[in-house]
């Protein structure tokens, strides 16, 4: 029996790649944001819907760059980039940390992948009550664009343009989980 070829490893990732990433992302929080705020229609919605929104980006683009990052094989890399790019935010804002803690981003109920995994459920969540409070087919698309968003990062974004091709997988617990360590 052979094993096929193995997937390359990026030091810097496409561009097309890195847009696809972020743009899910931010779209994925953005009409989150916009969903919980909308669905319950209300100044308690409007105010939820703006937090959540709050929540989600400084999750991705405040602590991932300040607890993840530093750790991580790309912060070290002369030109590298990463598929969120957030690596280059992070030697900007942040000191070197040590690849070996890497792994320890899972630890812990707080810890920055489950925080990163409640900024996707979140809005999907939340937005259920609002669906049968107040249906509307503008809200019920809005959520289907979300459960999409999700399907399409744990499906696509995930094991074939992220945790594929990152320099970290053999110590990353998302690509464990992904099962693409050996790929």
């Amino acid at each position: 029996m052979s094993i096929g070829p193995r997937a390359k490893l990026y030091t810097r990732y496409p561009l097309s790649s890195i847009l696809i990433y972020n743009g899910s992302t931010i779209l994925h929080f953005l009409l989150g944001g916009i969903g919980i705020a909308f669905g319950y229609d209300s100044l308690a919605g409007y105010i939820l819907g703006t937090l959540y929104f709050g929540f989600a980006l400084g999750e991705m683009y405040v602590l991932m760059p300040l607890k993840v990052c530093p750790n991580c094989a790309y912060y070290g890399l002369d030109n590298s980039i990463c598929i969120s790019g957030m690596n280059v935010v992070s030697r900007k804002v942040s000191k070197a940390g040590r690849v070996t803690d890497f792994p320890r981003r899972a630890e812990g109920l707080f810890c920055p992948n489950n925080l990163y995994m409640a900024a996707l459920f979140i809005p999907i969540v939340a937005m259920i009550p609002a669906l049968i409070l107040t249906f509307s087919f503008l809200l019920l698309a809005t959520w289907l664009v979300i459960v999409g968003l999700l399907v399409f990062r744990f499906f696509v974004v995930f094991p074939r343009l992220a945790c594929l091709h990152c320099l970290a997988k053999h110590t990353c617990p998302q690509a464990e989980a992904m099962g693409v360590r050996s790929k």
